[in-house]
């Protein structure tokens, strides 16, 4: 089993930054991809990034690329998302996922094990 803990979310204001963590316990961190997902109200659950196990490779829904950076730290058993340039759009929950094997990939069911998300909300 892995565990899944996101933090960081909170209300600002367009243009704004933050940083998402999540931490994983458990099962060894660096054999799991990783992602990052997001859910507004009455909309489905959507892919944001992801990262391989190694850190080598990263994919980005096409809304943020140029605005958003995933990165771990294998030494802190830990995932980031960096979000710049936020706009209302972005307001959602934010979810980490993790699945074991090297690939990046953006399915939401590829994903074994989820955190308990994060709220993040974006003011015009």
């Amino acid at each position: 089993q892995v565990q899944l803990v996101e933090s960081g979310g909170g209300l600002v204001q367009a243009g704004d930054s933050l940083r998402l963590t999540c931490v994983a316990s458990g099962r060894t961190f660096s054999t799991f991809a990783m992602g990052w997902f997001r859910q507004a109200p009455g909309k489905e659950r959507e892919f944001v990034a992801a990262i391989s196990w190694s850190g080598s490779s990263t994919t980005y829904a096409d809304s943020m690329k140029g605005r958003f950076t995933i990165s771990r730290d294998g030494a802190k058993n830990t995932v980031y998302l960096q979000m710049n340039s936020l706009k209302p759009e972005d307001t959602a929950v934010y979810y980490c996922a993790a699945r074991p094997g090297w690939s990046p990939l953006t399915g939401a069911r590829d994903y074994n094990y989820w955190g308990q998300g994060t709220q993040v909300t974006v003011s015009s």
